[in-house]
């Protein structure tokens, strides 16, 4: 009889707890937000990083105006005699659409690099 007992018996059930799947979990380091506001040495690398490169970008955009407003003396210096019509040609219609280019470049890659610090910086649970 108690041979029939240990037969009948169902099999044990376990139950495994857990976080479901799908489901987000933290992440597994800290994120580059709390060591920026924290003030860490490592959080002071991400903000001097993107220092930097927005000062390339700008150090960028300045040689090329410099590069740019510091050969129209040369140019007009070159051409005494048709110096009238070529400096109200260069000065009013071809330095200010190639200035705003240089304007409009910078102003994408200050926008890139800030979209990339963001990304970086950002939880990667706050991103969906």
């Amino acid at each position: 009889m108690a041979e029939e007992h240990q037969q009948q018996a169902p099999p044990r059930r376990e139950i495994v707890t857990g976080i479901p799947r799908g489901t987000r979990r933290p992440p597994a380091h800290t994120p580059a937000r709390s060591e920026i506001s924290e003030q860490t040495t490592l959080g002071a690398t991400y903000v001097r990083a993107l220092m930097r490169s927005q000062l390339r970008a700008a150090l960028g955009a300045l040689a090329a105006l410099v590069s740019l407003i510091g050969t129209l003396p040369l140019l007009f210096a070159l051409s005494h005699d048709a110096s009238g019509p070529l400096v109200w040609v260069a000065l009013g219609l071809l330095v200010y659409p190639v200035m705003w280019l240089i304007a409009r470049w910078y102003i994408t890659r200050a926008e890139r690099n800030e979209a990339d610090f963001t990304g970086l910086v950002m939880d990667p649970a706050d991103r969906a």
